[in-house]
């Protein structure tokens, strides 16, 4: 075994015995088997492209099947052995009908029936072992960066092409990208800084496409009071990122005196109209990932886990937990074509809440365009200076005590200063009164991780107004990180050229010293310090 792609990886190096995440050394290389016969697909379809053969259904295929090998989302043996199966199934379907002759290993190998002789292909073809000996340090470095972010890109298209939604530039620059970390051997550094940028544009056209399949449906989110409390009765919860998930479970349970509560995640989904409709959506329920186990052992009815980040469910509650999509967790019951029916069964027969519990209210749905709704006055109070600077503190949450430091942070920010956020990362502050200037909230929730296009959008508005560059706003983006989603947006932001990010807890393993000076040197790019002299530095 051998996995750095999370920021809590083992001693800050490489999970080799077993994942800091829970995941088995089983179901490591597995994954890295699973990606390397996903290359082979992706391989045979872009020759099949150029002879005008083009298969949608294998494109959302690679997307679930990359998005099942990021942190927290599959740890199932069996899963993933059928994901392998399903995409050298396909590949040999297309190689058929598009008369296509590849040779390359990847292209053609042949998964073994049982599940032991599949382990033993795995672990000859493990990826990051492999690229770290053949490669050298640096290029290995970019190309599991980019491997990385196309996991990242792969969750955000799965999310947009459900609700009808794709862009077939992205699809076509995927299946390139996941290609080339096999087959491309060039060793210019260059090359590779380039193909990592490119990966970010990429995610940049995902992201705009997910906001478009996302507001299309269910509506610009606009601002939102969420219950943070509960009310006395049924109850079932949702976690994970997937609104489309949410919203058929929603017209599920319509009528039927069940309240959804929302986690992690999920928050933000109050603040998008067609949502908010279901007066059954009552609250949000907890805080972040890493305090599901704590959380969802005493939430009194059935759980869904939409997407990542599923924790090993504690055998107190496992019962009670069901996956969708690429979730799964060995002897987790799964969902088939978001029929919630076993949920709502379970929801019913359990007591959920005896009574109502009182809680505070907090704030979402801040997204462009509410903000853009009051950017005049915006405008005017930082003109008179009344607003001196605006910090967006978010990302993902972790278990790590360092992490305090964004709490720490977002508590010190001056008076005369905004606090964006997205991501996980807010909930460790998410819930603080950080009271208003002139009646603009100093705390503003933008949204979800994917919702970084929404900040952007921001940030592009206000430059417009200002008419300076981006980097020359009083802007500051003050970035948490944990899995490969913000791998992704990290290089977006490096492709947008933007500079002066703080990022932490700590840099990623995956970053070779040289590849990692790379970056700083290039986009000023630092590692967080303390909230004290990171706010000094940046404010004077």
């Amino acid at each position: 075994m051998f996995c750095n792609q999370c920021e809590q990886t083992a001693k800050g190096v490489a999970c080799t015995v077993k994942g800091v995440c829970g995941k088995s050394p089983e179901t490591d290389v597995l994954q890295d088997l699973l990606i390397y016969t996903c290359a082979g697909l992706a391989e045979v379809a872009l020759e099949a492209e150029r002879k005008g053969i083009k298969k949608p259904e294998i494109d959302f295929f690679l997307m679930e099947a990359l998005f099942s090998t990021l942190t927290n989302v599959d740890f199932d043996p069996e899963r993933i052995k059928a994901y392998i199966e399903k995409a050298v199934e396909l590949r040999e379907i297309l190689k058929k009908e598009s008369k296509v002759d590849i040779t390359t290993p990847w292209a053609e190998f042949e998964p073994a029936s049982s599940m032991d002789e599949l382990i033993k292909q795995a672990e000859e073809r493990e990826i990051e072992p492999e690229i770290l000996k053949e490669e050298g340090e640096d290029i290995a470095s970019l190309k599991l960066t980019i491997l990385y972010a196309l996991k990242g890109i792969a969750a955000y298209a799965y999310h947009a092409e459900k609700l009808g939604v794709r862009n077939e530039e992205v699809y076509r620059g995927f299946k390139k990208l996941l290609v080339n970390i096999f087959k491309d051997k060039a060793s210019d550094l260059k090359t590779w800084v380039e193909k990592a940028l490119e990966t970010g544009r990429l995610n940049f056209l995902t992201m705009e496409a997910l906001d478009k399949a996302n507001t299309s449906a269910y509506g610009n989110p606009v601002p939102t009071k969420v219950p943070l409390g509960a009310k006395a009765g049924k109850a079932i919860l949702v976690s994970g990122h997937d609104l489309k998930d949410l919203y058929e479970l929603l017209k599920q349970t319509e009528g039927k005196d069940i309240y959804v509560y929302t986690h992690g995640e999920m928050l933000p989904a109050h603040g998008y109209p067609e949502l908010k409709k279901f007066s059954h959506l009552y609250g949000h329920y907890g805080t972040a990932w890493q305090n599901q186990q704590k959380e969802f052992d005493v939430f009194p009815g059935p759980i869904v886990m939409t997407t990542n980040c599923l924790m090993p469910p504690r055998d107190s509650y496992k019962n009670r937990v069901f996956t969708l999509g690429p979730v799964g967790y060995p002897g987790v019951k799964h969902l088939k074509d978001e029929d919630f029916t076993p949920v709502i069964e379970m929801a019913l027969q359990m007591e959920g809440f005896k009574e109502d519990i009182p809680g505070k209210e907090i704030m979402a749905g801040f997204a462009r365009n509410a903000v853009f709704s009051v950017a005049e006055k915006i405008i005017e109070l930082v003109k008179s200076g009344k607003i001196k600077h605006f910090f967006l503190v978010g990302g993902c949450d972790g278990a790590k005590p360092a992490r305090n430091y964004y709490t720490e942070f977002v508590e010190k920010v001056p008076q005369d200063c905004i606090v964006l956020t997205l991501g996980c990362g807010k909930f460790r502050f998410f819930d603080k009164d950080l009271g208003t200037i002139e009646g603009i909230p100093r705390l503003l929730d933008v949204g979800q991780c994917n919702d970084a296009y929404s900040a952007i959008q921001i940030a592009i508005a206000l430059s417009k107004a200002f008419n300076v560059e981006v980097n020359e706003l009083p802007l500051s983006l003050i970035l948490s990180w944990y899995e490969q989603k913000a791998v992704a947006i990290l290089l977006t932001l490096l492709y947008l050229g933007i500079k002066n990010i703080r990022l932490g807890p700590s840099m990623p393993a995956f970053l070779s010293k040289n590849v990692a000076n790379f970056i700083m040197e290039n986009y000023n790019l630092k590692p967080i310090t303390t909230p004290e002299e990171d706010i000094k530095a940046i404010l004077g």
